[in-house]
């Protein structure tokens, strides 16, 4: 065991840094089922209102954000080392920063009827998060350091998933859509959405760097 494991082990922890995490968290998994309900919505009205609440979920993970930053530099003892705390609150604010880009281009590009890989990308993304958000929540003991690692091994998979989502969007659209402005836009929602689940992978590299300190 490494001296700073050690150390860790007799100082007191303060739980303020897995509360706002887990709460990104949580709203992150709320906002991703909103994304999949406004994709799979009929009534295009319907999927405007879902869309346009999206905004809301990333606003409040940007004060969540600040406020970690904050506490960052309150606090002289944290859970685990503050370069990891930065990262993992940065890399989980970029996957509330794609889900809102995705759903403002949808909304500003007039897209009133999705497609089958829009609906593909945005289950996806639902999976990939509320897989992060489980390893999120068992940070807070340690307890569980297998499963925690089994999370980020489903998250890595379905951003391969995704992947392959999007190389079939992109090849269907160059080949049977002759529309250059319904290719753009089409184009750039399938990458954002994509994006996602990137952004969900970085977050599971970061907590794979934390338990490995801890093990």
């Amino acid at each position: 065991m490494s001296i700073n494991n050690i150390i860790r082990i007799f100082l007191p922890k303060d739980k303020i840094f897995y509360d706002i995490f887990e709460n990104i968290a949580s709203t992150l998994k709320d906002m991703s089922k909103t994304l999949v309900d406004a994709i799979y919505a009929e009534d295009p009205q319907q999927m405007a209102k879902l869309l346009e609440s999206i905004a809301d979920g990333e606003h409040k993970n940007d004060e969540y954000t600040h406020q970690i930053f904050v506490e960052l530099g309150k606090n002289f003892v944290t859970p685990f080392d503050r370069e990891d705390i930065h990262f993992l609150a940065t890399s989980l604010d970029d996957i509330a920063d794609y889900m809102y880009a995705s759903s403002k281009k949808i909304l500003n590009y007039n897209v009133e009827e999705t497609d089958e890989y829009m609906k593909e990308l945005a289950t996806i993304n639902h999976k990939s998060i509320t897989t992060l958000a489980g390893a999120v929540k068992k940070l807070r003991n340690m307890k569980n350091i297998s499963k925690i690692k089994q999370d980020c091994v489903v998250v890595n998979s379905l951003e391969n998933d995704a992947d392959d989502v999007l190389d079939r969007a992109i090849i269907n659209l160059f080949k049977n859509n002759p529309n250059a402005i319904d290719v753009i836009r089409l184009k750039s929602i399938y990458e954002d959405m994509e994006m996602i689940t990137d952004k969900c992978e970085d977050a599971s590299n970061v907590i794979e760097s934390i338990i490995i300190k801890y093990s």
